[in-house]
């Protein structure tokens, strides 16, 4: 017994001992080799350097390199490493015929480097880490039509070949390191580029909820940027201390910190040009209000209600869009959906000289007494109503509107105008003042009403009144009824004109009523001779040149560019760790911003208390980019490695911790680490490095009974080249490129692949479309989160709702399928088809080696040739097409 509690004893302490100096020695927190720092700080790391490495892991295994790969090879190798599309014919021939084979691998190395669609393919890479889509996700995936600005971020940083600790950093923090340039401010779309959920984070009414959704919302951030820049699982400390890592919940919520007062909108590029345009637009439409007054008043068109409503003087300085929250009388801009709550009769004064304020009605049957002005004087006559109403009072539509026409009309367009009034809400109006503006005593309403929402059984009630007493009515109001004339003059001692709509009785759902082209004019005509009406021509015609040349500059001026990122409060909030995770459970102190204490080298703490937002985000960023910080170089260049190699020195390339794997080769990481440093964070020449190496080079088969397969089955030691598949977007674009098809317009909006309904929860559904602008790279594609295009799906696109370092190779039959009959593959196989004709000029023979030339970079031997043409001759050229897209050879880069 005494010796078996030794035993134990032992084998507690010894575990101890590991707990407490595990930290400090396991390799990823580690400084980078101090050996090898000191080598590459006198000489610079080669590509027969990094082959030493790796034929020094070999040999104690008693294995060694594999053969060079032939040229056909290793130019279709590089090309779709470094492009992610296959060589030209040209290039083909043109490499297989240098007699110095190195200098011209070099020499095509340099070229794709230089290539632009180097930065498409290396994109493709990034956005995966990013979790980018075009869409928000979750229940309601509504779209992020600006989202594409970070994307081509992504592809122009890469092809420029910007250091990589300032790509950091612009993602980080770009917009308050250099806010005055476009790019850094757009590449902040990293952090928001992730899921968002709508539905939780605003349309939820439990505060509860809300707070879940906004704890998920930041744990993705942090999620994001610690493991795509230190490969490191801080998320695992949300609800918890990390089981493995020496992060604790602390932690993580210091990390939290950083980023707490963030959230994901749609924002300015630059914020300058925002507001030069402001400035502008005020100054022109200052003048122009000034000669549009004049002119009106000559023309006796009237003050316009809803210009006045869109926050405008009635001459035509409001904007559209803007509107009224009937419950308070304040100016909304965003889009409102169920206004709750919603206290009926109440009135609510509106800041603006024309109108005396809002209300939402509900009559009780019409014995209700409903407060109309500021005075406290009532109306009645209501009906009941659902005390509920839906929108503001906008000038435009209200949201979700079923359309703006009416009776042939499109009241968006040719100078009409709407003011909307959704049920149930009421409006009023001070006559007095119009009188001021207009200089008359005789005053007239000009309009006509509609509804505006759905046919069938929505209908809605509209009553005017005109102090309390009223004037006009429709009860019962549907879209088949049209427009209603509105033609209503006022005694010289009417005060208050007010303008209400209700629900009808049978609730407020489509209740868009609507106000067209409602003016308020001087009702008297004026008598004027030939002379005088002359006169009064030339003085329009005058004013009307005027008001074009004044508002010319408008045409020129462009809308501010924006994008989908994030914008901060003006303050952090207070962050507590939470007890399991629970956002209602906080516990302790608030907490200071600060990264994680795992490195000994760096100082974790990020500030205090009261250091600004911005401040926070430079700090954190800086502290990755450090170059003492020994992660961030080294996750970098494994990542470069697994995009060459398939598989990255350490095979976790976002989990560095201690649930990941050892790097296969920790000298030769940290040396490439150390090299990317010292060329100034140069992606390109890491990878130039890395493609220049004998072990890139190598071929990929093995024979049967091969020593590398019995001793390291799975390439560890990389005794060969790994054969590698296609990944889905480098599959399309193969494929849209054999038939010629291939658009290489590059930057902008994304291609629809989809048909795109407006609903609660939107609705793409996916069609192939002959079409050259849908033959664009795979990069441009309108990425939908939650509803994924089913043929890339199949050939393993990644879930866009999750961070993908590593994309998941499998084999299914139905990618064979795909491959075969999908609506895409069975256009293209048709072009194909085509083009080999085409160039082929009839002559089968000439076809097939063609067609493998496209599809394999290399020519058919014999048997080949003969039984693919007698294929053709057989079963045609289309079949033969569908067969070679569905081979292996086809879809394996080699």
């Amino acid at each position: 017994m005494k010796s078996t509690r030794t035993v134990f004893l032992f084998i507690a302490i010894l575990c101890l001992t590991e707990s407490l100096l595990g930290e400090e020695s396991h390799w990823a927190w580690l400084p980078l080799n101090p050996e090898i720092q000191k080598r590459i700080a006198s000489q610079d790391l080669t590509s027969q350097d990094i082959d030493a490495y790796i034929e020094k892991r070999l040999e104690s295994k008693g294995l060694q390199l594999s053969p060079r790969a032939s040229q056909r090879v290793l130019i279709r190798r590089l090309s779709f490493t470094l492009r992610g599309l296959p060589p030209y014919l040209g290039d083909v021939e043109a490499f297989e015929s240098y007699s110095d084979q190195e200098a011209a691998y070099s020499r095509w190395i340099d070229k794709f480097l230089k290539s632009s669609s180097y930065g498409e393919r290396m994109a493709q890479h990034w956005l995966d880490l990013a979790h980018y889509a075009d869409t928000h996700g979750f229940e309601r995936d509504m779209r992020r039509d600006t989202a594409w600005r970070y994307r081509d971020y992504v592809i122009q940083s890469f092809n420029k070949d910007k250091p990589y600790n300032q790509f950091l950093e612009e993602q980080i923090a770009g917009d308050v390191l250099w806010p005055g340039r476009d790019e850094a401010n757009i590449a902040t779309g990293f952090l928001a580029a992730g899921p968002w959920d709508f539905v939780g984070q605003v349309e939820n009414k439990s505060p509860v909820s809300k707070r879940k959704a906004r704890a998920l919302d930041l744990d993705d951030m942090i999620t994001q940027v610690m493991s795509t820049t230190i490969a490191t699982t801080a998320n695992c400390a949300r609800c918890h201390d990390h089981k493995l890592d020496p992060i604790s919940q602390k932690d993580y919520y210091g990390l939290k910190a950083v980023f707490a007062s963030l959230k994901r909108e749609e924002r300015i590029v630059n914020p300058a040009e925002l507001t030069s345009n402001q400035q502008m637009i005020a100054h022109i439409q200052k003048k122009t209000s000034e000669l549009l007054r004049e002119l009106r008043m000559i023309e006796n068109s009237g003050l316009s209600l809803a210009d006045i409503v869109g926050g405008g003087d009635g001459w035509g300085s409001g904007k559209v869009g803007l509107g009224i929250d009937p419950r308070t009388g304040s100016s909304v801009s965003m889009k409102r959906g169920g206004l709750n709550p919603s206290k009926v009769n109440i009135f609510s004064t509106v800041n603006s000289p024309f109108i005396e304020g809002v209300f939402i009605p509900e009559g009780q049957g019409g014995k209700a007494k409903i407060p109309y002005n500021s005075t406290g004087d009532s109306l009645t006559g209501i009906p009941s109503t659902s005390k509920a109403t839906w929108d503001a009072i906008r000038k435009g539509p209200v949201n979700s509107q079923h359309s703006p026409s009416l009776a042939g009309v499109d009241f968006t367009k040719g100078g009409n105008e709407l003011l909307g009034l959704h049920a149930n809400s009421g409006i009023t109006f001070d006559l007095k003042a119009f009188r001021n503006e207009l200089k008359t005593d005789a005053l007239k309403l000009s309009a006509k009403v509609g509804y505006f929402g759905s046919k069938g059984s929505f209908f809605a009630d509209v009553w005017i009144y005109v102090d309390g007493e009223k004037v006009f009515e429709v009860r019962g109001l549907k879209r088949d009824d049209g427009l209603k004339d509105v033609e209503i003059k006022f005694s010289r001692q009417a005060r208050y004109m007010t303008l209400i709509s209700t629900d009808g009785g049978n609730g407020y759902s489509h209740d868009q009523v609507c106000f067209t082209n409602a003016t308020l004019k001087n009702s008297n005509k004026e008598k004027l001779n030939s002379e005088q009406i002359k006169e009064r021509q030339l003085k329009i015609v005058s004013l009307q040149n005027r008001i074009h040349t004044v508002s010319r500059p408008l045409d020129r001026l462009r809308d501010p560019q924006k994008f989908y990122g994030t914008v901060s409060e003006k303050t952090s909030p207070e962050i507590r760790v939470l007890d399991r995770g629970d956002t209602e459970h906080e516990v302790g102190e608030p907490l200071k911003p600060a990264t994680l204490p795992l490195l000994s080298m760096l100082d974790h703490r990020l500030g205090d208390h009261e250091t600004p937002e911005a401040e926070r985000r430079i700090r954190l960023a800086r502290w990755i980019t450090d170059p003492k910080n020994p992660l961030t170089a080294r996750v970098i260049v494994n990542r470069l490695w697994q995009w060459h190699f398939g598989h990255g020195l350490v095979r976790t390339p976002s989990d560095f911790g201690k649930g990941g794997e050892q790097p296969s080769h920790p000298e030769l990481l940290d040396a490439l680490a150390l090299q990317l440093i010292k060329n100034s964070w140069s992606l390109k020449s890491v990878q130039r490095l890395i493609l220049n190496t004998k072990t890139f080079k190598q071929k990929s088969q093995y024979l049967d009974g091969a020593l590398g397969q019995q001793r390291d089955a799975e390439n560890r030691l990389l005794w060969r080249q790994n054969p590698r598949r296609l990944e889905a977007e480098a599959i399309r674009d193969y494929v849209l490129s054999m038939g010629g098809q291939l658009n290489d317009k590059a930057y902008g909006p994304g291609y629809e692949d989809f048909k795109y309904t407006q609903a609660y929860a939107p609705i793409y559904q996916y069609v192939v479309k002959d079409d050259r602008d849908h033959f664009r790279r795979s990069i441009y594609r309108y990425r939908v989160r939650t509803t994924p295009n089913r043929f890339l799906t199949t050939l393993d696109c990644p879930d866009l709702a999750n961070i993908t370092p590593k994309r998941l190779t499998s084999t299914t039959a139905l990618q064979s399928l795909a491959l075969f009959n999908n609506e895409f593959i069975l256009l293209h196989s048709r072009y194909f088809s085509a083009y080999l004709k085409k160039k082929g000029r009839e002559d089968v023979g000439e076809q097939v080696r063609l067609a493998f030339m496209l599809a394999y970079s290399r020519s058919p031997n014999a048997e080949e040739l003969t039984e693919s043409s007698d294929f053709i001759r057989s079963q045609g050229l289309l079949a033969f097409v569908r067969a070679i897209l569905n081979s292996n050879e086809f879809y394996y880069i080699d």
